[in-house]
């Protein structure tokens, strides 16, 4: 495996007028920040950890979102302090941050 952990930020920007997306909720922001911390804490690059920019990710009525792979692992977040948490807790130390979790099965 490349990567153990490749991180997908959703920056889709919606149609002016449709407020719900990530782009409107400071994904770009939350994407660049987890970047610079990963690479501060010395989890960049192959065989580490890779955060990447996304279009939609179809999950927009659920708040900004973040999909880790390989295990499949769906986050929102408000604010950096929990992009901190999901970088050290769940790239750096593999553990799964329970509170942030998105339900990974899609809605009917």
């Amino acid at each position: 495996m490349y990567y153990k952990h490749h991180v997908f930020f959703c920056l889709n920007q919606r149609d002016e007028g449709e407020r719900v997306c990530c782009a409107n909720a400071g994904a770009k922001d939350a994407q660049e920040h987890a970047k610079k911390r990963v690479k501060d804490l010395g989890l960049a690059g192959p065989g580490q950890v890779r955060i990447n920019k996304a279009g939609c990710l179809d999950r927009c009525e659920e708040g900004p979102c973040v999909v880790v792979y390989p295990e499949a692992v769906w986050y929102t977040y408000v604010d950096n302090s929990d992009i901190d948490e999901i970088v050290e807790s769940h790239l750096r130390d593999g553990k799964v941050v329970q509170r942030l979790l998105l339900d990974a099965k899609p809605k009917a």
